[in-house]
């Protein structure tokens, strides 16, 4: 193993990682709402890279494999997880019809998902990330791709592909602030959260049509 096998299997799982999370989603768009809110980011942030490190670990050690061989496991998981997303979906459609405003570039106004607590929104986004079928699917793969770099170089496959999720959280969530001259009108918000909904319902459809 040389330092060139290390450098191709780190870069191909930081690709791999990166092709597969850089996508409009629902964890996504929950990350890039609470970073243009300003409220919890970094918990957020936390968890999701966090969760997904677990998640990769688990496919190079082989949990891929175990997914891919229980898919009444995967089906049961589509339909709950489709349940939530079109819940969330009706939630920010409501949030549409009643746009909230950033009072300044400080303080969020106390309406919707600014006046969440950090429970009520680490148990969101611990929702979106474990209940989305999508990632099992995504295990799998990630297991399949690192076994077959070999033994020795698996794990820093899984290396950069939790790298690639690590880089991807912190600029979605701590780059949204960027944002918040933009969502300081109602109109704004109107236009995300109807976004938010019509994606979520989308999703959630797909996943209970099994598209």
């Amino acid at each position: 193993m040389t330092f060139s096998d290390i450098f191709n299997s780190t870069g191909l799982g930081l690709a791999t990682g990166l092709g597969l999370i850089v996508a409009i989603g629902a964890q996504n768009a929950f990350v890039l709402r609470q970073g243009i809110l300003g409220k919890h980011i970094g918990a957020v942030v936390a968890v999701c890279a966090l969760s997904d490190a677990l998640l990769i670990a688990a496919g190079v050690l082989g949990t891929g494999a175990l997914i891919a061989a229980a898919p009444a496991a995967v089906v049961v998981l589509r339909f709950v997880g489709a349940a939530f997303l079109v819940t969330y979906g009706v939630l920010a459609a409501r949030r549409a019809l009643r746009p909230q405003v950033l009072l300044s570039s400080e303080t969020p106004s106390p309406d919707g998902d600014a006046k969440r607590g950090l429970a009520a929104v680490l148990t969101t986004v611990l929702a979106l990330t474990w209940l989305n079928p999508h990632v099992y699917l995504d295990i799998a793969l990630i297991g399949s791709l690192a076994s077959a770099q070999g033994t020795l170089l698996q794990w820093w496959f899984g290396a950069g592909a939790m790298l690639g999720s690590i880089l991807w959280f912190c600029s979605l969530g701590f780059g949204a602030r960027f944002l918040r001259g933009f969502f300081a009108r109602p109109k704004s918000w109107r236009i995300l959260d109807g976004g938010i909904a019509v994606t979520m319902g989308a999703l959630g459809a797909g996943l209970a049509l099994g598209v």
